[in-house]
């Protein structure tokens, strides 16, 4: 009995370079004894519908696109029921997770470690608020960069990628909204005015590698937590955020820790972005690490 595989991808993530490489990618699959579906998707949400729609005869799931097609075929898989391992090819602009596992940047190669490549177990996100439960790879964040419109073309997609062009464009401190929230984590609280949040399970965001932390890893059921408190005055903002990109922590500025669940509360609707898709807004969210939730292929060790 042959084996099945399950193609999901954006034909416009990034430069749309897939319609180049999609041909050998296919011929990648085909040669390791697969036979392929193949859904190329419209509209957001169409990889997620699409796989959850799947049945459980496929042994392996790959997608190509960015970030938030990572996401939907993600939270697709879970809402099939089918734990199957998912293959990766990074065709957006960013591909922060893509990075943070090492896949490669070449297509071609990638569709290759998606054939071979041994399953890592990493740890995704839930993220809840009333009776609904979303899902998210390695990034959900609110504040500075989510009031950008996501009905935007496919070149914006990753509002986050755009961290430095937009703080650049704020000038003067009446241009930052910020939002009272009360946190609670392991026992803990804190209640602030916030310009920014991110709860993240990545090297990287936006483009900028260790901006999440120091030794962090992906399959130890702990986010790194980074809340960037309202600043006093233009000065104060800027010595923010080269402190954030330094990963130089100025416990008076911002607060950064490690959990496994936090809520998040507020009396008014807070905008959040989930693995740079828009995810809503909200006046609670509970957010908690699913420790090695998803089967994802990546590079062999080395011999």
């Amino acid at each position: 009995m042959s084996k099945r595989l399950f193609f999901v991808y954006n034909p416009k993530a990034g430069k749309a370079q897939i319609r180049n490489k999609l041909a050998d990618i296919l011929d990648i699959f085909a040669q390791e004894g697969y036979e392929i579906t193949v859904v190329p998707t419209q509209k957001r949400d169409d990889a997620r519908a699409a796989v959850a729609g799947r049945s459980g005869d496929y042994d392996l799931v790959v997608c190509s696109g960015g970030d938030g097609t990572l996401d939907e075929v993600v939270t697709g898989m879970i809402q099939s029921g089918f734990r199957t391992p998912i293959g990766y090819i990074p065709a957006g602009s960013t591909n922060d997770f893509g990075g943070s596992i090492s896949l490669p940047k070449n297509m071609v190669r990638a569709a290759r470690t998606a054939m071979r490549g041994r399953v890592f177990q990493c740890d995704i996100g839930t993220f809840r608020y009333d009776d609904v439960e979303d899902v998210f790879v390695y990034i959900a964040a609110f504040g500075l960069f989510t009031d950008v419109s996501y009905e935007t073309g496919q070149e914006m997609k990753n509002v986050l990628g755009h961290m430095a062009y937009l703080l650049e464009g704020v000038k003067s401190l009446p241009g930052i909204r910020s939002s009272h929230i009360k946190v609670s984590w392991d026992g803990k609280t804190l209640e602030d005015d916030f310009i920014f949040g991110m709860i993240t399970n990545s090297f990287s965001v936006g483009g900028f590698k260790n901006i999440t932390g120091k030794n962090v890893k992906l399959d130890d059921g702990l986010f790194e937590v980074t809340l960037i408190k309202m600043p006093r005055n233009p000065l104060e903002l800027s010595n923010i955020m080269i402190s954030l990109l330094n990963r130089d922590i100025d416990t008076d500025a911002m607060h950064c820790f490690r959990t496994a669940e936090l809520t998040l509360e507020s009396k008014v609707p807070v905008a959040w972005t989930l693995d740079g898709e828009n995810g809503g807004s909200h006046t609670k969210v509970t957010i908690r690490n699913v420790q090695k939730g998803m089967d994802i292929r990546v590079k062999p060790l080395p011999e």
